[in-house]
């Protein structure tokens, strides 16, 4: 009995002992999680991965003294993983900002669009209802001009003086034939052609397609300035975004985010200092755009101030079918004068078969109003620019029954409110010091561990990094001790130079300096209403000094014929020696009155004879 109760108690020492030696082992070392990761985010195949740790004699940056779960093979997949894995979170970054400029880059441009189309439907509207007798002729000269404005705004290498000069030579032959010398048949092309040639020293339309260059040029070269600016913002955050980093950038990408997987630390996140000194060094050229991204936004704001008032594009585009009429209105006033100079300069009327409409209006149309030119809608402006040449072959007989009853209304931010959108540059403002702070915010949101806790410093896990944290920029990264910077990145030098020179632009210093030809315009509306006011705000583009204060009322001429017969419209001017001229019923009763001179001519001789 006492046998037996000695060997049981042997026994249950013995399996005592056993279990406790089991609880002090370590598990045997695997390399299961390191797989699962690798699998997961689909590196490479899984059998390239070991089972269990091994010697890494073979690695280049990885290196361990103790067995590591890493292969060469593995080593090179997680370098390129690194780069994809920056190159994600940069474009992540920046997404809400790219997203910002080209939405609205979009919005600008669709507006423009809209500004074209509504200016040249107001012009072809003014040659319909009051001057209709050389509506049908008018209209390549009315689509090319504005197929032109949006050439020049969309970045074209086109200049604003020759185009508006080009509208009034190619509109002078038709006014003569039609307004200073009508007769039964048209002028000859050659005769049209000396027309031409002859505007700019006859003069027909006095000082008018001056004003018109000076506020084109004013409007138009600021508004295509700023898409140009907007569109280069684009293009400074795709390069930013697609970063082409230097081999020892990539070494330390890879030391910072893989390397800990070798040796089994999946979920490590490196310290903060250790995460800004690799990060900071990679982006160090980028670095160097801070300085003139700020200037960029800042500029972009400042000229967005300026894009109002008296020059701004749509107030300019808008009233230029009232130039046009002031135009028409000048040379009516001085026709017989008009008319002894073309003979001085091209002699006397060289007439063909008439081919153009003769004037005929449909009663039906007289109280129809304000209405729009109607084009093909897939003639878009894009298509024009890529028809543009061959479109006096698209356009035959009168295009005024194009014109559709109002459908297409004024947007309703043209009606009082500011065309630059005000939410856009605040929102922009917000991204100023987005370059100089990059490194900071990746590190800070999405890379490095947070505060606190346990870290990887490249070497393994610490509670802090004790290294020295170096600043942002080129010139800081000497003393790095994570990355060594040499030289400055070719791609972003060539981006800095582009935007020192859009800042220029957006600052005017490249701007042509254009004279003021008006401040007060007169003629038939659609000039600028200076009114002095005793209260006077942001939104009123108020200007000015002294105590006094200036408040600039703008508006979109209200002058435009409402009915389709001229002789409806009273129109009393000023001749140049102070007397006065009514030129009522000019147009088609000009016509009219020759058709009926020549209608007698003829029956009189047969009266006599019978």
């Amino acid at each position: 009995m006492g046998g037996k109760s000695l060997r049981l108690g042997f026994l249950t020492l013995a399996v005592l002992l056993l279990a406790a030696a089991s609880e002090g082992a370590e598990p045997p070392p695997s390399c299961e999680a390191v797989r699962k990761v690798f699998q997961l985010r689909r590196l490479g195949p899984l059998g390239g991965v070991p089972e269990f740790p091994r010697a890494g004699v073979d690695l280049q940056v990885c290196t361990s003294k103790n067995p590591t779960c890493c292969t060469k093979k593995m080593e090179e997949r997680y370098q390129t993983a690194a780069k994809q894995d920056i190159q994600q979170v940069l474009q992540t970054s920046s997404a809400t900002l790219k997203f910002l400029i080209s939405h609205n880059a979009a919005a600008f441009q669709e507006m423009f669009e809209m500004l074209i189309r509504l200016a040249e439907n107001y012009t072809s509207t003014l040659f319909c209802n009051a001057y209709r007798s050389m509506a049908a002729e008018a209209t390549v000269p009315v689509q090319e001009f504005f197929t032109d404005v949006g050439l020049f705004l969309f970045g074209t290498d086109v200049s604003t003086e020759e185009f508006v000069n080009r509208f009034f030579d190619t509109l002078f032959p038709v006014v003569y034939n039609h307004v200073l010398n009508p007769g039964p048949t048209d002028i000859s092309l050659e005769y049209g052609e000396c027309l031409r040639v002859a505007r700019r020293d006859i003069r027909p339309f006095g000082n008018v397609p001056e004003k018109a260059i000076g506020q084109m040029g004013r409007a138009l070269l600021p508004s295509r300035t700023f898409l140009q600016a907007l569109n280069l913002g684009i293009e400074v955050i795709n390069t930013t975004d697609h970063l082409h980093f230097s081999k020892d950038c990539s070494r330390a990408l890879l030391r910072m985010q893989y390397c800990p997987h070798c040796q089994g630390l999946t979920l490590s996140k490196p310290c903060m200092g250790y995460c800004l000194n690799i990060i900071r060094g990679c982006l160090a050229d980028v670095a160097e755009v801070d300085l003139h991204w700020r200037g960029y936004v800042q500029s972009l704001e400042e000229l967005s101030r300026a894009m109002s008032g008296a020059y701004s594009i749509e107030h300019v585009l808008l009233n230029f079918h009232s130039l046009v009429n002031d135009a028409l209105v000048q040379a009516r006033i001085n026709g017989p004068e008009l008319s002894e100079q073309v003979n001085k300069m091209c002699g006397p009327p060289v007439r063909k078969p008439k081919e153009s409409p003769g004037c005929s209006f449909d009663q039906n149309k007289d109280n129809q109003g304000l209405k729009m030119f109607s084009r093909d809608s897939e003639e878009t402006l894009t298509n024009r620019r890529n028809a543009k040449g061959n479109r006096s072959e698209r356009i035959a007989g009168n295009n005024c029954s194009l014109l559709m009853s109002g459908e297409e209304k004024m947007p309703l931010s043209f009606k009082g409110r500011p065309f630059f959108s005000v939410d856009f540059i605040s929102h922009l403002r917000h991204y100023r010091a987005f370059y100089g702070g990059l490194a900071d915010q990746l590190c800070g949101n999405e890379l490095a561990a947070a505060d606190g806790l346990p870290c990887w410093n490249g070497e393994g896990v610490v509670r802090s990094y004790t290294h020295r944290v170096v600043g942002s920029g080129i010139k800081a990264q000497s003393a790095n001790p994570e990355v060594k910077v040499k030289g400055t990145d070719p791609v972003i030098s060539k981006i800095i130079d582009k935007l020192k020179h859009v800042i220029q632009l957006l600052q005017g210093k490249s701007f042509p300096k254009y004279d003021k030809w008006d401040l007060q315009q007169t003629g038939s509306g659609g000039g600028v209403d200076e009114q002095i006011s005793g209260d006077c705000d942001d939104e009123d583009g108020c200007g000015g000094s002294g105590s006094g204060e200036f408040k600039r009322v703008l508006k979109i001429t209200d002058w435009m014929p409402d009915k389709t017969k001229l002789s409806d419209v009273k129109q009393i001017h000023q001749t140049n020696d102070g007397s006065t001229l009514d030129t009522t019923g000019a147009g088609c009763t000009a016509m009219a009155d020759y058709m009926t001179f020549m209608l007698i001519s003829l029956v009189i001789p047969f009266l006599s004879l019978w």
